[in-house]
């Protein structure tokens, strides 16, 4: 009997205490979810947005890689940015089929032009190439202002 009036007793005292404990354990829970939803969300961006940064780089870089090295250089670079236009339209066309397109028709027609030079270009044929070029970095330009939002 002095047995269970003890066991009665170490059990009451103890419940508080695990109420207590058991009663943290909810909002415990509670925060750990929303700093993980905060964390998967908050630091994330699209892959787009790499692949765009890698493209934009690329085409700043055509007017340095002409100018050191002629038609390698220019073929050389053009090389680099379809890559990385194919890795961009790829990653974004869901989000932005308008400018992806654009992309990459900009960047076939370049391809193309480079393609057909000669090995001496003519100043005519060179500003042929020069267009290309300008519709490669206006497409760029308009997909990176359609992006900003999702990139930033």
């Amino acid at each position: 009997m002095v047995s269970g009036l003890l066991n009665t007793k170490s059990r009451e005292r103890s419940r508080p205490g695990a109420r207590r404990a058991w009663g943290r354990v909810p909002g415990a829970m509670v925060t750990a979810v929303v700093l993980i939803a905060l964390a998967a969300c908050g630091s994330s961006k699209p892959a787009y947005c790499s692949d765009r940064t890698n493209l934009e780089n690329s085409v700043k870089n055509l007017p340095t890689s002409v100018s050191s090295s002629g038609i390698s250089g220019l073929t050389s670079q053009l090389t680099t940015i379809k890559s990385q236009a194919t890795t961009l339209v790829n990653s974004a066309k869901s989000d932005f089929p308008t400018q992806t397109s654009a992309v990459k028709t900009s960047v076939d027609a370049l391809s193309s032009a480079v393609k057909a030079l000669p090995s001496s270009p003519s100043a005519t044929q060179l500003a042929a190439i020069g267009l290309d070029a300008s519709n490669v970095v206006s497409s760029v330009k308009s997909f990176t202002d359609a992006s900003k939002s999702k990139c930033s």
